[in-house]
């Protein structure tokens, strides 16, 4: 009755047609048409994966975690219930606006909008082709990419992400930003190193950065020129500590970062819990005067 992965991200931004650009032209993601005025983007045979509509916010105004099936959703409902948690149900209109079978909405501890759903709907009829020549994003059972999550207090949040909705600690990164150390908490729901990293920082957007995986280094570094001529990079490429993840990071138009990595190494049912010092290994040297991760 765990979440299986990171499913959908929705955005709400004061400038859409350069979330289009950053998205399409930039990394490769492909607009599919929509119904009800939402601009909907696409990186493998699910109907969509990213959500982007006008608004004052210019944040992230919802995640998507998907479950396996039916009796998955219902036994994860009833504990969510049991815990004292408000959860929506019976949302028949935000279902097939989702193109999902069914699904519950709820906030996390710190307000965040979450939604929970199974059966997504596939596309597989019309192949991913990607308007920049990305050979392909790795999404599969591990689902959509990552999500850093910025929250007031990291044990609360963990208690939630992990002791109700099932997500596994992989490591801790303990992070010097001057003389300050902030601990960033690595969780797994799949094979995918990290679907989730929780971290309290200063800055006032509800996730740090989102990342997606594609499937080789010439895609990682053609995006890096398109956006290095865009002067979108935040970080140069470079090699993380943990999850091996050969990387750099972008702004998108609402100061949230992106992260466009290749080659990230899974966890499996041996993994062993550790600490790093570090972020990186090697580069990701900051190109502008924000807060990385």
């Amino acid at each position: 009755m765990t979440i299986k992965q990171l499913g959908y991200l929705g955005f709400s931004v004061k400038d859409v047609p350069a979330w289009r650009n950053l998205l399409t032209s930039g990394l490769g993601l492909e607009e599919v048409e929509s119904n009800h005025g939402t601009a909907l983007f696409r990186l493998d045979s699910r109907a969509w994966r990213i959500a982007v509509d006008y608004g004052e916010e210019d944040d992230v105004s919802y995640i998507g975690f998907e479950v396996a099936n039916a009796q998955s959703l219902e036994q994860l409902t009833e504990k969510l219930i049991h815990t004292g948690i408000e959860v929506k149900t019976g949302e028949v209109e935000l279902a097939k606006q989702r193109g999902v079978l069914d699904i519950i909405s709820l906030t996390d501890p710190y307000g965040l909008p979450l939604e929970i759903y199974y059966g997504a709907t596939e596309a597989f009829n019309k192949p991913f082709v990607s308007p920049a020549g990305v050979s392909g994003f790795l999404t599969s059972e591990q689902g959509l990419g990552h999500i850093v999550r910025n929250v007031p207090d990291v044990q609360e949040a963990m208690s939630f992400y992990t002791e109700i909705l099932g997500f596994k600690l992989s490591d801790i990164i303990e992070m010097s930003v001057g003389p300050v150390v902030i601990p960033i908490y690595f969780l797994h729901c799949n094979g995918r190193h990290h679907t989730l990293a929780l971290a309290s920082m200063p800055m006032p957007k509800r996730i740090q950065h989102f990342m997606f995986e594609v499937k080789s280094l010439d895609d990682v570094g053609h995006a890096y020129d398109r956006l290095d001529k865009e002067d979108a990079i935040t970080l140069s490429l470079g090699k993380h500590s943990n999850d091996h993840m050969i990387s750099f990071y972008a702004m998108t138009p609402s100061g949230i970062e992106v992260e466009y990595g290749w080659d990230g190494r899974p966890v499996d049912d041996n993994w062993s819990v550790v600490r790093h010092d570090t972020i990186s290994a090697w580069g990701h040297k900051p190109l502008k005067q924000t807060l990385k991760v």
